[in-house]
C-alpha cells in the first residue's frame, strides 16, 4: 500500500530575489514521501506567489490524495491521471506527487530515471545562473561570482533594462538569456530590445510580455531575430498546443507542468512542433531540481539553479560543477535527506 506523508519546509535566499513584479527573501516548499514497501520515494511543492499556490492551499489539496487505494506504484498512468483529478490546477502540489512517485520507482527498479529513460549521463548541458535585477554595483558583484558559469540569465522589466546589461557587458563576455517576467508591455519596444539584446549577446528572451497579450506575442515572435520563450504563460501540455504560433521556445518546469510525466510529454511535442525548449526551476531544493535535472538530456537549454541561490537546502543531489549540471548514480532521482 502507497503512504503519502507531507512537511513544510522555508527556503532561505543567499540574495534579495527581484525580478519585474516582486523582491524576496524566503520560498516556501512542501516536501513530500511517498513510502511503500520499506523505500521512500521524496517529493517537493515549491510554492512562489505567482503559482496561486500556497502552503494552505498544497496542504489542503494533499489531504486529499488517497494513495492507498493503489496496490502497484507502477501504475504510474492510473495514479497520475488521479492525481490530476483530484482538484483542478493545484500543479506544484501534483509536481510534489509526482516526483516522489518517480524517485520510488526509480529506487524499487534499483536505477535512476536518465538511465531508465536511455539518456547519457556524461552529456548533460550547462546550466545558467540567474542574476535578479539590482543595482549595476550589485550586478557587476554577482556576475564576478559566477565565474565558474559559462551562461548567465539576467533579469529584466523595470525599467533600467539597458543599465543591467550594460553592467553585465563591463565585466563579462560570456552568452546572456534574458528574462523578462512580463515587464514589458510595449510590442515595439520589444522587439526593439530583441535587436539590441541580439547584438550583446543575448541568445533568447522569456516571457517579454503579459501572457494575455497573445496576438502581441505572436507578431513580436514573427519579427525577432532571437526566440521568445514563454514561462508564464505556458504551464501544461493543453497550453503548448493553445499557443503553438505563439512562442518560439518554452520553458518547463516541473512546479508549473505537474511534474516529470508531464514534462517529458511536453518535450517532446515541442519537437515535433520545432518549439525551443528549456528545462527551468522556481527556488527549490536539490530534490525537485534533480528530477528536473534527468530531462536536461533533452531539452535545448537548462536554467537549474535553484539551490544554488539558497542557504539552507534540504537534500544532496545533482550537482553544477564549473557550471555544468552533473547527475549521480543514486537510483530514482537521485537525492538524500541531509536532515
Amino acid at each position: 500500500m502507497l503512504k503519502l506523508t507531507f512537511k513544510p519546509y522555508t527556503l532561505e535566499s543567499k540574495y534579495v530575489f527581484t525580478v519585474a513584479s516582486n523582491s524576496r527573501t524566503t520560498t516556501h516548499v512542501m516536501l513530500t514521501e511517498i513510502e511503500y514497501d520499506g523505500l521512500v520515494g521524496y517529493g517537493e511543492a515549491s510554492v512562489p506567489y505567482y503559482l496561486g499556490e500556497s502552503l494552505e492551499s498544497v496542504g489542503i489539496f494533499l489531504s486529499k490524495v488517497d494513495l492507498s487505494i493503489f496496490s502497484n506504484p507502477y501504475n504510474i498512468e492510473d495514479i497520475l491521471h488521479y492525481v490530476d483529478s483530484v482538484a483542478p490546477e493545484n500543479n506544484a502540489a501534483k509536481a510534489s506527487v509526482d516526483i516522489a512517485l518517480h524517485d520510488l520507482i526509480g529506487k524499487m527498479l534499483g536505477h535512476p530515471w536518465h538511465r531508465i529513460w536511455g539518456y547519457n549521463k556524461e552529456k548533460t548541458p550547462n546550466t545558467s545562473l540567474t542574476i535578479g535585477i539590482d543595482t549595476p554595483k550589485v550586478i557587476k558583484q554577482k556576475v564576478e561570482e559566477a565565474e565558474s558559469f559559462k551562461i548567465l540569465k539576467i533579469k529584466l522589466g523595470k525599467g533600467n533594462d539597458i543599465e543591467i546589461i550594460e553592467a553585465v557587458r563591463s565585466v563579462t563576455n560570456k552568452p546572456l538569456y534574458v528574462d523578462i517576467n512580463q515587464g514589458w508591455t510595449d510590442r515595439q519596444y520589444a522587439l526593439d530590445m530583441a535587436y539590441w539584446l541580439k547584438d550583446m549577446g543575448v541568445l533568447f528572451i522569456e516571457q517579454p510580455l503579459p501572457k494575455e497579450k497573445i496576438d502581441d506575442t505572436a507578431w513580436l515572435s514573427s519579427k525577432s531575430p532571437i526566440p521568445i520563450f514563454a514561462d508564464e504563460a505556458i504551464q501544461r501540455y493543453i497550453d503548448l498546443i493553445k499557443l503553438y504560433g505563439a512562442y518560439t521556445g518554452v520553458n518547463i518546469k516541473l512546479m508549473k507542468c505537474t511534474g516529470m510525466h508531464e514534462a517529458r510529454k511536453m518535450i517532446e511535442f515541442a519537437k515535433t512542433i520545432g518549439v525551443k525548449t528549456m528545462i527551468g526551476c522556481m527556488i527549490e531544493t536539490s530534490c525537485a531540481v534533480s528530477a528536473a535535472a534527468h530531462l536536461s538530456l533533452n531539452t535545448d537549454y537548462t536554467d537549474l539553479d535553484g539551490p544554488l541561490l539558497i542557504k539552507n537546502d534540504f537534500f544532496d543531489g545533482m550537482k553544477v560543477v564549473d557550471g555544468k549540471v552533473t547527475l549521480n548514480d543514486r537510483p530514482g532521482i537521485g537525492v538524500v535527506k541531509l536532515y
